[in-house]
């Protein structure tokens, strides 16, 4: 089994919405981060599983809204391309037929429309509510980090998940609300590079991580996103895992990216 680390770009922001303020003289909300965007690739013997899709291409050409060009602007390189990592990996499109997605977020899950034969494990909570948010109310600015043309591509089937299960054998979706109304991250047992756990959103950096951790400035529940961070870490801990953050710079240039890859 090889896991491929995917660089679909990054997005910029404010530090507001990624770690909460701590109301100190010290604390810069207005800084701009630098969020790297990632997918993964698991090269399976079972299957080539994808988990998350990074942001639509076309983004800043008015795929987003205005609203979500201008807080999250996307740089993204041709190179950068969800199809153009994968084939770093030498995988096409087609071979793609299982795709885990941590939520349904514009940088998570952008390419859906790329897949339309492929079965995608979903969290059923966050499935619902990005679903409801986006037909309740025409006005996109209503719509949070949801993209509509996002949840409306067509897919061979969904598998919506609301616990934790084992989807290949070392390949484990662990359940982490708190972000959004469910989360799913994952956990990969290796041979050689031993176990890697991928929280997604529910720890967006080191810092928010800690101890003691920290909530992040957009959250949908603060008591089950700092229940979820304890519980990657008592995970890790339990597994002497390596937990790869979701949007941290520092620790994005650290990683093998591909066509390298951990195994």
């Amino acid at each position: 089994m090889k896991i491929y680390i995917l660089n679909t770009g990054y997005l910029e922001t404010k530090r507001k919405y990624v770690v909460a303020s701590d109301n100190s003289t010290a604390f810069d909300e207005n800084k701009i981060m630098k969020l790297p965007v990632m997918a993964i690739l698991i090269d399976h013997p079972d299957g080539k599983v994808l988990y998350d899709l990074g942001s639509n291409p076309n983004a800043m050409e008015g795929y987003w809204p205005k609203h979500l060009r201008e807080a999250y602007p996307l740089f993204q390189t041709v190179d950068q391309r969800l199809e153009n990592q994968l084939a770093l990996c030498h995988t096409t499109l087609d071979e793609i037929e299982t795709i885990v997605i941590s939520h349904f977020h514009l940088d998570h899950c952008g390419n859906l429309n790329l897949f339309p034969n492929a079965v995608v494990y979903a969290p059923k909570e966050d499935f619902i509510w990005g679903q409801c948010l986006v037909r309740e109310d025409i006005n996109p600015a209503t719509h949070g980090g949801y993209v509509k043309a996002d949840l409306d591509a067509p897919i061979k089937k969904y598998h919506l998940v609301d616990k934790d299960m084992e989807i290949f054998s070392g390949i484990d979706i662990i359940s982490l609300p708190g972000h959004t109304p469910n989360l799913l991250g994952l956990m990969v047992h290796t041979e050689n590079s031993g176990t890697i756990i991928f929280p997604q959103d529910s720890v967006y950096n080191e810092e928010i991580y800690g101890p003691p951790a920290k909530v992040s400035g957009l959250l949908y529940n603060k008591q089950d996103f700092l229940n979820s961070i304890e519980k990657v870490r008592h995970l890790q801990q339990k597994h002497n895992a390596m937990v790869v953050y979701a949007h941290d710079e520092k620790f994005f240039q650290t990683l093998k990216k591909a066509p390298l890859y951990y195994d």
